[in-house]
């Protein structure tokens, strides 16, 4: 089941003037209003969590003042060694890829990832869990805490654009700009913060490279454990497939996404036993047999959101890779699923299986 850092528990309580014991009571004053689960393994389950959102809301009807106050009780320094990497990062945009790469650690709920498109760059927040009432109020504070908790540790002060709601405004959107410092757009595609390009490159007030590469070997020891493959490929599996329809990119522009220098960049993935080669080829496996299978694209489109410019060169790869050309795999596929029986079957194997793992390698 998806669980949630007791941190966030922390803060939700204290925005609303409310305490929370480790036995899980959460207290007004000294009246027990709502029992949680115990807090004793640092963790919350995800239906607990938002059920108290939804509560916290119920008694606390001013939602930018809410949010506001939930901004000032979560610090990074409450979020254990990934607050530390975020604040002994070098820049901006090596704090924010820390938060994309290690958030997991925190809770498996929602992701964060960094979108560098053009001149802008947006950190984007997206849930990992079925739709739920809370989670508007939730992206609201997690959004104004991330905002709030930037500000503090960048040197040099902090330039937003904008900040991107999906859901109507349930409040006066003058509030929301105040608090944000910033306008605040409502109904929009993302849930999102957006920020200039060059605000990546700004310093952090206490970046420090050795301490910051020090506390991220042990993330990535954390992140390791719970993912059970190796953490670089996992990240760079989540991260590549966003970035290949404009090409394939170069080594050198993940590894300062990510915060690494180059040479480190490359250490570390042939420590994983692998090389950036066969990670773009892996995912560009996985993607296309992705998109021949369930997607309507052309084969064409299937070229180029795989990152390959041509569609003949798309397709001399792919049967190498696989052994069919992408026409023949996709007829095949069809075939499979039109079979009698065969959506039961699948559904099956899929219950059976779980959530796939999606930085294994790709068999061919």
């Amino acid at each position: 089941m998806p669980s949630v850092t007791s941190a966030f528990v922390h803060a939700i309580t204290s925005a609303a003037g409310m305490t929370v014991t480790p036995e899980g009571q959460v207290l007004s004053g000294s009246k027990v209003i709502c029992q949680l689960p115990p807090l004793t393994d640092g963790y919350i389950n995800d239906e607990s969590h938002f059920g108290l959102i939804d509560l916290v809301a119920a008694h606390h009807p001013d939602r930018v003042t809410l949010i506001a106050a939930y901004a000032d009780a979560i610090r990074v320094d409450d979020l254990g060694v990934l607050g530390l990497a975020l604040k002994t990062a070098p820049t901006l945009g090596a704090s924010l890829a820390r938060l994309e790469r290690y958030f997991r650690l925190l809770s498996d709920t929602a992701t964060y990832w960094l979108d560098r498109q053009d001149d802008q760059a947006t950190l984007v927040i997206e849930g990992c869990t079925p739709d739920h009432a809370a989670l508007t109020l939730r992206n609201e504070c997690a959004l104004a805490a991330v905002a709030c908790n930037m500000r503090a540790f960048v040197r040099d002060g902090l330039p937003l654009e904008c900040v991107t709601f999906r859901h109507t405004c349930p409040d006066d959107p003058a509030r929301y700009g105040e608090h944000f410092g910033c306008p605040v757009i409502f109904g929009a595609a993302r849930d999102a913060i957006v920020m200039p390009k060059r605000a990546m490159n700004l310093p952090n007030r206490i970046g420090d490279v050795a301490i910051s590469d020090f506390l991220t070997r042990h993330l990535d020891r954390e992140l390791e454990a719970v993912l059970n493959v190796p953490p670089l490929r996992a990240d760079l599996f989540r991260r590549l497939p966003r970035a290949l329809s404009t090409g394939v990119p170069q080594a050198a522009t993940i590894a300062h996404e990510i915060g690494m220098s180059e040479r480190t960049f490359f250490r570390r993935l042939a420590e994983e036993g692998t090389t950036y080669r066969d990670v773009v080829r892996d995912v560009q496996i996985r993607l296309a047999r992705d998109l021949l299978k369930h997607g309507d694209c052309s084969i064409a489109e299937v070229a180029f959101l795989t990152g390959f410019a041509e569609q003949s060169t798309f397709g001399r790869a792919f049967k190498r890779w696989v052994g069919q050309a992408p026409a023949q795999y996709r007829k095949a596929a069809s075939d499979r699923l039109a079979a009698p029986g065969a959506a039961v079957m699948a559904g099956a194997a899929q219950r059976l299986a779980g959530v796939a793992d999606t930085a294994q390698a790709v068999p061919v």
